[in-house]
C-alpha cells in the first residue's frame, strides 16, 4: 500500500507543478497567472475539488511520447464563489499551450454534464494555442462535444468565458456559444483564423490585436461582453456578473441587503431631460439616479453606444436594463443595437430578470447601408425577444417614442406589464416636422408664405402629439409620473409583478428572425 500511496503522491506533485517551473516562469513573465493560481483567485478558500488530475494523453499519440502531463494541459472541478456552487475549467498554457485535446475534451464535457444536472453555473477560464494537431480529427470531434454541451447548457445555467490568453480556429465557437465572455486587455485573442493564414489566403496584413483584440471584439464585433485591464479584474468582474445571476434557470437571482431607501425621490431626474427636443442628455445620469447606488453592471458598453443594457438592483432585487442613450446617435435604433438588445432580453428572460426600460428613440436609423445590411431583420428581433419575454416588464418613455421604435422598446403591444411616462415623452408617428410636410404637402406647396403655414401646423402638431397625455388617455400609458418619483414606483411595481406568470404558447421553439 505504502508504494501505491507514494506513487499518488508523486502524481499529484507533477499535476500540481503543470509544465514545470520554466514554463511557470515564462508564463509570469508574460503577465499572465497559471492555472490553479487563477482558480485560487475564484474560488472561496479550500472549496476546489478536482476532477481527472491524472488524465494523460494517448501515449501513441504522434511525437507525444515523452510529453506526458497529469491532467493533460487542464485542471476541472468543483467549487464555491461566495458560498454559491460552481463548476469550473481552466486550460493550462504551461503544458503544450494550453493545446485542447482529446483529453480535454473528456474532462470538459464531464464537468459540464455535472453542472447541467446539478444545476449550477459553469465558467470556463480560456488560455489555448489551440487544436492539439498531433491527435488530429479527435481533437477536432473534441470541440464538437464541448459545443454541443454549450447549446443544451444553454438559458439553462449561466455560462461565462473568460478570455486569459489566445483563442483562434474551431476553440473560439465554445466561448461564442456561452453567456457572457470576458477578455483581458493585453493578453486575450479571439480569431478563426490567424493573420498568417489571412495574410497568405487574402494578402491582409494585419496584427493580432486588430484581428482578434479585446477591443476589436468589445467595440465592433460584438463578441465580447466585458474588457478587463488584467487577469485579477477579470475574476473580479467574474464573481461581480455571478452576483447578478441564479444558479440556474428554475431559481430566482439572489438578493441582496436592500441599502437604499426605498422611497428615495431623486430631484436632479426632474432636470435631466434638456428643454429643446435635439439636445442630447447621458441615459447613464437617469439610471444610476434610479437603482440602488454603485449596484448598475453594464454590458457591453463598448459596443452599439446607442443603447445601453445592464444589470442593476431595485431594493436589492437584480434586475436588467434596456436603454436608449441619446447621447450617440440621439438613441436611434441600428442594426447592433438591436442585436445587442435583443439578446440581452432574452438573457434576462432565461433567468427571470425582471427587464426595465427606458425609452427615447427617434426611430431606427435611416440609411441605404442599414437596408442593405437587413435592419429590417435585426430590428424585428426587438419585438421577438420582448413578446416572447414572460419575465416581469416596465417601460418608462423619458422623450421621444417615434414610430416602430415606439411598439419595438417594450410598448403594451408586446406583452409590456406597465407603461410609464415622464411629462416630457413624446409619443408620435414620426417627427413634427416630418409628419408636417407629407399631411400638408398640397397646402404648402400653394401657400404664399409655405414657411410660415409649416411652422404654424409643425406648433398645432407638437401640441397634439408631443406629450403623453394623449397615448395616457388611449390608455397605451399607464400613467404619466414625475421622473423623481420613477425610483419609488418601479419598486412597488416589481413588488406586485414579483409573482407573475405568464405562459407561451406550447411550441418546439420559434423562429426568431435571427
Amino acid at each position: 500500500m505504502s508504494d501505491y500511496l507514494t506513487t499518488l503522491r508523486e502524481l499529484r506533485e507533477k499535476a500540481l507543478r503543470g509544465g514545470g517551473p520554466k514554463r511557470i516562469e515564462q508564463q509570469h513573465d508574460r503577465g499572465k497567472l497559471t492555472a490553479r493560481e487563477r482558480l485560487a483567485h475564484l474560488l472561496d478558500e479550500e472549496s476546489f475539488q478536482e476532477f481527472g488530475a491524472l488524465a494523460t494523453h494517448n501515449i501513441t499519440d504522434f511525437g507525444m511520447g515523452e510529453q506526458r502531463y497529469p491532467g493533460d494541459g487542464i485542471v476541472t472541478g468543483l467549487g464555491k464563489i461566495n458560498g454559491r456552487r460552481v463548476a469550473v475549467f481552466a486550460q493550462d498554457f504551461t503544458v503544450m499551450g494550453g493545446s485542447f485535446s482529446e483529453v480535454q475534451s473528456h474532462k470538459i464535457c464531464r464537468i459540464q454534464d455535472v453542472a447541467l444536472e446539478s444545476g449550477i453555473p459553469l465558467i470556463g477560464l480560456n488560455d489555448s494555442g489551440g487544436a492539439r494537431i498531433q491527435e488530429g480529427v479527435r481533437s477536432l470531434a473534441g470541440y464538437g462535444e464541448v459545443f454541443q454541451r454549450n447549446v443544451l447548457a444553454s438559458g439553462v445555467i449561466p455560462q461565462i468565458s473568460v478570455m486569459l490568453g489566445p483563442c483562434a480556429g474551431g476553440a473560439v465557437y465554445s466561448p461564442a456559444l456561452t453567456d457572457f465572455v470576458i477578455m483581458t486587455r493585453d493578453n486575450s485573442f479571439m480569431f478563426l483564423t490567424g493573420p498568417e493564414v489571412i495574410k497568405s489566403v487574402t494578402g491582409e496584413e494585419v496584427t493580432a490585436a486588430t484581428l482578434g483584440g479585446p477591443l476589436i471584439h468589445n467595440c465592433r464585433s460584438g463578441v465580447a461582453h466585458f474588457v478587463s485591464e488584467n487577469e485579477h479584474a477579470a475574476i473580479f468582474l467574474t464573481k461581480l456578473l455571478l452576483s447578478y445571476l441564479p444558479q440556474n434557470n428554475t431559481e430566482d437571482p439572489p438578493k441582496v441587503a436592500s441599502y437604499d431607501p426605498a422611497d428615495r425621490m431623486e430631484e436632479s431626474l426632474n432636470g435631466v431631460v434638456p428643454g429643446s427636443e435635439s439636445e442630447p442628455y447621458d441615459m447613464h445620469a437617469v439610471i444610476d439616479a434610479v437603482f440602488d447606488r454603485d449596484s448598475v453592471l453594464e454590458v457591453q458598453a463598448g459596443f452599439a453606444p446607442n443603447a445601453i443594457v445592464g444589470f442593476a438592483r431595485l431594493d436589492g432585487y437584480a434586475v436588467g436594463i434596456v436603454a436608449n442613450q441619446p447621447a450617440h446617435m440621439a438613441g436611434a435604433l441600428d442594426i447592433d443595437a438591436s442585436d445587442k438588445i435583443s439578446r440581452f432580453i432574452r438573457i434576462c428572460d432565461a433567468y427571470s430578470i425582471p427587464l426595465v426600460t427606458f425609452v427615447d428613440c427617434p426611430g431606427f436609423l435611416p440609411g441605404v447601408d442599414q437596408e442593405y445590411h437587413g435592419v429590417i431583420r435585426h430590428g424585428a428581433k426587438i419585438i421577438y425577444a420582448y413578446t416572447e419575454a414572460t419575465v416581469p416588464k416596465i417601460s418608462i418613455v423619458t422623450r421621444k417614442a417615434m414610430g416602430g421604435s415606439y411598439v419595438a422598446m417594450s410598448s403594451k403591444q408586446m406583452r409590456n406589464d406597465l407603461a410609464f411616462a415622464w411629462p416630457t415623452a413624446q409619443i408620435a408617428v414620426m417627427g413634427a416636422e416630418g409628419a408636417v410636410r407629407i399631411l400638408y404637402r398640397q397646402e404648402l406647396v400653394k401657400a404664399a408664405d409655405p414657411a410660415a403655414l409649416e411652422r404654424k401646423y409643425v406648433e398645432e402638431y407638437r401640441r397634439m402629439f408631443f406629450n403623453p397625455f394623449r397615448a395616457a388617455d388611449l390608455g397605451q400609458i399607464d400613467e404619466v409620473i414625475e421622473p423623481r418619483e420613477t425610483r419609488p414606483r418601479l419598486i412597488r411595481a416589481l413588488e406586485v409583478l414579483r409573482t407573475k406568470v405568464q405562459q407561451n404558447p406550447a411550441k418546439k421553439h420559434g423562429l426568431m428572425p435571427v
